[in-house]
């Protein structure tokens, strides 16, 4: 976690939105973060997600939910360039690939009910693909998604993510192998 002012490592604009490391970002937007994630992760929200994800949260839930993210990546919020509204969530998993020196970035993301349907969701992911692209050692990025969430589907493969065959349990795994860069 970054001491207020720092400048994160992670972090990205696009046309509509700033990215960058939830901590960080609330704190230049003077954001409370338990607050985002009561009204972010709705049940319709949070249907395709991870069982232990779902259900009603309050605020003490939410701050448990924001600590156990933190203990196991790193985190990124979306916020409206223009409103500094934030709609989005990034969750980074960063693992060392078998056999090379790369780093498979695993992505999740969330996106707020009243996001769904303006391309919010395309934009983020293609926001994110051109920030790993301009990053040393990344050298692929996947996502998995749940049979029942054909939307975030397309936004993958619109993004150039392809299918792959390891699927499991409901889930559909999507990857897209970034060109290896000495200049990166």
């Amino acid at each position: 976690m970054e001491t207020p002012g720092e400048i994160p490592r992670h972090g990205f604009e696009t046309l509509r939105m700033s990215v960058g490391e939830w901590h960080f970002m609330a704190d230049q937007h003077a954001l409370d973060l338990a607050r985002f994630v009561v009204a972010a992760l709705t049940p319709a929200v949070t249907r395709a997600l991870p069982p232990d994800w779902q259900g009603d949260f309050n605020p003490a839930r939410a701050r448990r939910w924001i600590e156990g993210r933190d203990a196991e990546s790193v985190v990124l919020l979306a916020v409206g360039r223009d409103s500094g509204d934030p709609f989005g969530v990034v969750i980074l998993f960063e693992t060392p690939q078998e056999g090379s020196s790369g780093i498979e970035l695993r992505v999740g993301y969330i996106i707020t009910e009243k996001a769904w349907g303006k391309g919010l969701a395309s934009e983020l992911v293609e926001g994110l693909v051109e920030w790993a692209r301009g990053q040393a050692g990344i050298t692929s990025i996947s996502a998995g998604v749940g049979e029942d969430n054909p939307a975030s589907s397309r936004v993958l493969i619109k993004n150039g993510f392809q299918p792959t065959p390891d699927s499991s349990g409901g889930e559909q795994i999507y990857e897209l192998q970034l060109p290896s860069s000495t200049t990166r």
